[in-house]
């Protein structure tokens, strides 16, 4: 089988992690899979580079890129061209690409969309663009299930949880040092989380606003991802705190996540919410709204603690009362979230796109 990842503009989050991750493992069992990118991607091209995935770029990233019709000719010549037998949007702006390009093909490729939240579409696009899609992965239950609800193409939908790379998620007890190395204090109970700024979405002003409420003693608030060294300081200027900082994007979220305490996570929409898995991977004790579908796997008590989509005077509560967690109690919690953590390797994800794609095209 031959298999197409599209995959728009560039830069790096939730959705570029796990395009890089499923292609990645693809691509060690044996699948020829492929991807198509943005001249601009430098750093997905410098990802895959030593697991020698082929390469195809059709966007130029410059404004209003999807009203650039020479945009979709690329895409269009790089599908015939190679006779990919599955083609994948990994996004909206992605499927919209890949959309358009279905109606001009000479070969007939089954076409995937990759759907990582909950949001439901409006009529036209339901049914002007993701009619297209031969399937519809959600990546939650949840999520699924209130799809399917809506009469959102029920027939087309599957469930293929996101996966996290465990050989780099994982506790390390060197926390000191690593802070040492990486410029966090010393005597402080660091709260971490790791986000692009998107207040809409991740609600990190909500998360800044709750944390100066909560006024625990001796504690201190990372914010991780692009654009939070843009914003926090403004913001922490407001609810007149100081030990609230923005670290922007990093490489380094392994050791920042080690370096940590507590992780915490706002949002108001997420699919399966990898960041917070990764969190748990690391043996962190974390706090998330119930948002998407983290409830599938985050249970309040037993490997973290969770609060209502929104209630955020929960989320200050909670994050007053886990900063008094003794040590027995830590290390129970981040026990059991390294477990939880454990059922969803980016190995079984990408066992579970092979078995999706086999079926595609076993059908008639």
């Amino acid at each position: 089988m031959k298999i197409l990842q599209v995959v728009d503009g560039y830069g790096w989050g939730g959705t570029k992690e796990q395009v890089y991750l499923t292609t990645r493992e693809l691509r060690k069992k044996g699948v020829d899979v492929h991807i198509a990118l943005s001249f601009q991607y430098k750093e997905m091209v410098e990802k895959l580079r030593p697991y020698d995935v082929p390469v195809h770029f059709f966007e130029n990233h410059l404004k209003n890129a999807r009203y650039r019709f020479e945009n979709y000719k690329r895409l269009i010549k790089i599908i015939d061209e190679n006779r990919f037998d599955v083609v994948i949007g990994n996004s909206p702006h992605a499927f919209d690409y890949v959309r358009i390009a279905k109606i001009f093909l000479k070969t007939k490729p089954k076409i995937i969309n990759v759907k990582r939240s909950g949001r439901l579409p409006s009529f036209l696009s339901k049914y002007l663009k993701y009619s297209a899609a031969d399937r519809i992965v959600v990546v939650s239950k949840n999520v699924e299930k209130f799809l399917r609800e809506k009469n959102f193409f029920p027939e087309k939908l599957v469930t293929i949880q996101s996966g996290i790379d465990l050989s780099r998620f994982k506790p390390n007890p060197e926390k000191a040092q690593l802070r040492k190395k990486l410029g966090l204090p010393l005597d402080k109970k660091i709260f971490i989380n790791v986000a692009n700024w998107n207040p809409q979405v991740k609600a990190q002003d909500k998360l800044l606003e709750a944390f100066a409420r909560a006024n625990i003693p001796d504690s201190y608030l990372v914010f991780v991802g692009i654009d939070t060294d843009r914003y926090i300081e403004t913001l922490s200027k407001k609810f007149g705190i100081k030990n609230a900082v923005g670290l922007g994007f990093r490489k380094d979220i392994p050791d920042l996540l080690n370096a940590s305490d507590f992780f915490v996570l706002s949002s108001n929409l997420e699919g399966i919410a990898g960041a917070l898995l990764q969190a748990m991977a690391t043996g962190k004790v974390v706090l998330s709204t119930l948002a998407g579908g983290i409830d599938e796997y985050l249970v309040d008590g037993y490997n973290g603690f969770s609060v209502d989509v929104g209630d955020f005077e929960s989320l200050k509560k909670k994050m007053i009362k886990i900063s008094k967690m003794n040590e027995d109690q830590y290390r129970k919690i981040s026990e059991n979230a390294v477990k939880t953590a454990q059922s969803y390797s980016i190995e079984k994800n990408a066992e579970k796109y092979i078995k999706l794609f086999e079926e595609l095209l076993n059908e008639k």
